[in-house]
């Protein structure tokens, strides 16, 4: 039996609807230039108050206020020198612009750490990067933040254009002022202390060593704290490094 020729005003709506559903099948496919999917538990908001060069007030999507701890940075305290400075270079970066929280945790005094961005620029390291803040180096994990801070302080930009006198990182400067303010018998006994063993006549190389079971001496673990800003040292804030050498 002769097969009939299929006439051509069959065969094309038959084609065009292949590649229509060919189109539509490869739809489903990642493209590379799409943007990366959005971080588990991050959400958006509005910078509605910024505290310091560190702290800042965020409306979530219920329109709540919620109080941001930067994460892995430190900023002057508003006491501090270049504290002022600090936050207002914050709040040049995010006061009332929408940002995007991607939370890391939470800290003691109930605020949301996180690290903060505005459009692709990861503020945290805007603010170490520009001389604003500290690498928060006993909870830093990301190896950028401390590079960022060595070459800001090479640099001689923001806080450290300042005298050395004044580059107090803000753990020490808070650990001194809960010392001044303890009670007069504290105090008696802390003017009748010995002197901490200076740290002059150590000599040591900053990243050479990280933690307190590599120190081998209280002298040691005080010259990392003090030259290398290794606040790691003093997990409590007390301004002495590693208590298992340093306490009598």
């Amino acid at each position: 039996m002769r097969k009939l020729p299929i006439p051509a005003w069959l065969v094309a709506p038959v084609v065009t609807l292949a590649v229509v559903a060919a189109i539509f099948a490869g739809s489903g496919r990642p493209r590379h230039d799409a943007p990366a999917p959005p971080q588990a538990g991050a959400w958006q908001g509005r910078v509605v108050g910024v505290t310091d060069g560190d702290t800042l007030t965020v409306l979530n999507g219920q329109m709540q206020p919620v109080r941001i701890r930067m994460a892995e940075i430190d900023a002057p305290e508003k006491s501090q020198p270049f504290g002022s400075s600090s936050k207002q270079l914050l709040s040049d970066l995010v006061y009332q612009k929408t940002v995007n929280v991607r939370p890391t945790g939470q800290d003691r005094y109930g605020r949301t750490l996180a690290r903060v961005y505005v459009g692709d620029e990861d503020v945290n390291l805007q603010m170490v990067r520009e001389g604003g803040a500290w690498a928060y180096r006993q909870y830093a994990t990301d190896p950028e933040t401390p590079k960022l801070e060595a070459e800001a302080r090479a640099a001689r930009r923001g806080l450290w254009s300042a005298p050395a006198s004044q580059q107090t990182p803000p753990w020490q400067w808070r650990a001194a002022k809960r010392s001044r303010g303890q009670s007069p018998e504290l105090q008696q006994a802390s003017a009748t202390a010995p002197a901490p063993p200076t740290t002059a006549a150590v000599a040591v190389t900053c990243g050479a060593k990280r933690y307190c079971s590599q120190m081998t001496s209280c002298q040691e673990a005080r010259a990392y704290l003090q030259q290398c800003s290794l606040g790691r040292l003093d997990s409590d804030g007390d301004g002495t490094p590693c208590e298992a050498l340093c306490r009598p």
